[in-house]
């Protein structure tokens, strides 16, 4: 049996612990809270675009980036930015001069040339996005919105890394247009204005132990499958494996399903409207390791969530949707990434002593709905705040009780009267699926019904001693383990702490 006194916050008994370490993993980080060194959100400039060969930048444009790039990494471990969001601004007259009379719809592809640099070294990573079909039938202004994953990068030596961008190309296609590979109707060059500030994001990479270590680098090992690295030997931009390459042992949980649900995050202000998109991928198959605490307020006691024993898995598909907008819309910036996991818990026993003197034993059997974990941020510069919920529904069943050791009868189908609402949060400090993190939120545990047999009614005792508000509930998810990737990831997956269990400093 597992028995814990109630975890607090800081301040008070306990404090909750953090997580252990952090993994940078590919084609899964899908957070708010890793951002430029700015906490910049969406980054605007100016830029100017021209066509043909020269690239004479004879139209105006404005363009908003919107990517989270982790704020820390370590030697050897992929840095996954991401995903992008690129919005590019024209005026109708300026772009319907470029395509052909009667054009009345443009579906567009943007290839970014970024510049990764560390240590005097550098190399150039290409994102390539793409954009849904955009009207042109009305004046003033037309805005492209492309988005998309794109590769990460593989550091061999500590120290901070920039990202920079400097031009991009836009591809403009027929929105009628069939086929696999269509005729571009036009291609524009667009380059930023020169007094514009081109570094988008830093990531301070280390040896893994928090610090910068010292002596010669070693070279970063690249992954078999990877679609090539740069120039130079220490800085390595890869694509992510083939999902053929998937190693099945290492999650051994299905994808989750269900309904993604992100009413419960942090909603944009008040203004324009917020982009919403699915990813064309469907999201990065996961799983982790989340083990948590309970704590049940009348009886002041906890219960173990996860057996530490046998726990389950958590499975996840990260980054599968994306809402943002822009600085400059009304409202400001806005970004959110949601991701869907499944969590099937195995059951919880403990023992508390109910009303003070009797002690009770029982295992409890958790419902629990589809998860939507949501990180992003809003706001811009100094006004940035990052956030992280997760959601979902569940119900409790007890069974197996025993009174001072006496097995005490509740029936099959003693559980609480109607599923109740789980929200954790886990602030700026949980950035994203991938690297985990605490989360902790309060829950309020309906009335009991069904509880007793042979007509004896014990639905008064467990709502009296178990029901109500004020149910603090601690989660920590350890790092993400990616079976298309498992010698990149944390393969097999990794055992987080348990809350309560380390006091932080």
């Amino acid at each position: 049996m597992h028995t814990q006194t109630p975890v607090t916050r800081a301040g008070r008994s306990v404090k909750v612990a953090s997580v252990a370490g952090l993994a940078l993993l590919a084609g899964l980080l899908s957070g708010g809270g890793s951002a430029a060194d700015e906490g910049a959100g969406p980054i605007s400039f100016a830029a100017g675009c021209g066509t043909g060969d020269s690239g004479e930048e004879s139209l105006a444009a404005t363009a908003a980036l919107s990517v989270d790039v982790p704020a820390a990494g370590e030697v050897g471990r992929p840095v996954q930015p991401g995903p992008v969001t690129l919005a590019l601004t024209l005026s109708h007259a300026d772009l319907v001069g470029l395509l052909p009379e009667g054009t009345e719809a443009v579906v567009s592809r943007a290839a970014l040339k970024v510049k990764v640099a560390q240590n005097g070294e550098s190399a150039d990573a290409s994102w390539e996005l793409t954009a849904p079909s955009t009207t042109l039938s009305a004046d003033g202004e037309v805005t492209l919105v492309h988005a998309g994953e794109v590769p990460y990068v593989t550091f061999g030596s500590s120290g901070e890394a920039d990202f920079s961008v400097d031009e991009f190309t836009i591809e403009l296609l027929s929105a009628a247009a069939t086929g696999d590979a269509p005729p571009a109707l036009a291609t524009l060059t667009c380059r930023l204005a020169e007094e514009g500030n081109k570094h988008f994001a830093t990531t301070r990479v280390t040896d893994g132990s928090g610090t910068d270590p010292s002596g010669s680098p070693e070279p970063p090992a690249t992954p078999a499958g990877g679609s090539g690295t740069a120039e130079r030997t220490d800085i390595a931009v890869e694509k992510p494996p083939a999902a053929e390459d998937e190693d099945p042992d290492f999650c051994p949980v299905d994808p989750p399903a269900g309904e993604m649900d992100a009413g419960e995050a942090t909603q944009p202000l008040p203004g324009g409207p917020v982009s919403e998109r699915d990813t064309p991928t469907g999201g990065t198959f996961s799983c982790a390791y989340a083990l948590g605490l309970a704590n049940v307020r009348k009886l002041n006691g906890a219960m173990i969530i996860n057996s530490l024993e046998k726990p389950a898995l958590i499975s996840v598909l990260a980054s599968k949707r994306s809402a943002s907008r822009s600085a400059q819309a009304e409202g400001g910036a806005y970004l959110r990434i949601d991701s869907l996991a499944n969590l099937d818990l195995p059951d919880a026993e403990s023992t508390f002593l109910t009303f003070g003197f009797q002690p009770v034993t029982a295992k409890v059997s958790f419902e629990n709905g589809p998860i939507t974990i949501s990180t992003g941020s809003y706001g811009t510069g100094a006004t940035r705040v990052s956030y992280s919920t997760a959601y979902f529904q569940q119900s409790l069943r007890l069974h197996d009780v025993e009174v001072n050791g006496t097995p005490l009868d509740v029936g099959s189908d003693c559980r609480t009267s109607k599923p109740f609402k789980v929200v954790l949060d886990g602030g700026a400090a949980y950035t994203n699926v991938a690297l985990g993190g605490v989360l902790e939120g309060e829950v309020d545990i309906p009335s009991f019904t069904g509880c007793g047999v042979g007509g004896e009614d014990l639905n008064p005792l467990f709502t009296a001693s178990i029901s109500g508000p004020g149910n603090r509930v601690f989660m920590n998810q350890a790092p993400t383990c990616i079976p298309a990737n498992p010698t990149r990831s944390y393969c097999p997956p990794p055992l987080p702490e348990l809350p309560g269990t380390k006091p932080t400093s």
